[in-house]
């Protein structure tokens, strides 16, 4: 992963970053930031974050449960030749090889703590908890029911 060089919304809500090194962006992430530290800055500045891939159909279900009930999170997409996926371990988001194993995408984080992936949100939004953690992090307001 780069730096987030540019960022434009997306037509289901969300907002695409791409992360290529730059300075100049008001999202510039130092190139002499480890892989970790900028995937753990992400997740931390961020109340709700997607690592993603535009060709996963999970993903998009996933940006499109969030989006339907409110909540437009950070994308982070990532490209099928990336290096890696996210995955947690022992409480830390990691960068893995993708033939590494243990995780993928989408990886969803709710106010810095993971979530999981799509199978874990629909869970989450089935037992009614999912509107409560986001009004829990500020993301949606008391007058917002699902």
């Amino acid at each position: 992963m780069k730096g987030v060089h540019h960022y434009a919304q997306l037509s289901d809500g969300g907002v695409r970053l791409e992360l290529t090194p730059t300075t100049t962006s008001p999202l510039a992430i130092s190139v002499a930031e480890s892989t970790e530290m900028r995937i753990q800055r992400l997740i931390h500045e961020n109340p709700v974050i997607i690592f993603s891939r535009s060709s996963c159909c999970m993903c998009h279900v996933m940006k499109l449960l969030l989006s339907t009930v409110g909540v437009h999170p950070t994308v982070i997409e990532l490209e099928e030749d990336e290096i890696g996926v996210i995955t947690v371990q022992g409480g830390a988001a990691t960068n893995h090889h993708v033939n590494g194993g243990g995780g993928g995408v989408p990886a969803l984080y709710i106010g810095g703590k993971s979530v999981g992936g799509l199978e874990s949100l629909v869970a989450l939004h089935l037992s009614g908890n999912l509107v409560a953690k986001l009004m829990e992090v500020g993301v949606l307001g008391n007058t917002m029911v699902f």
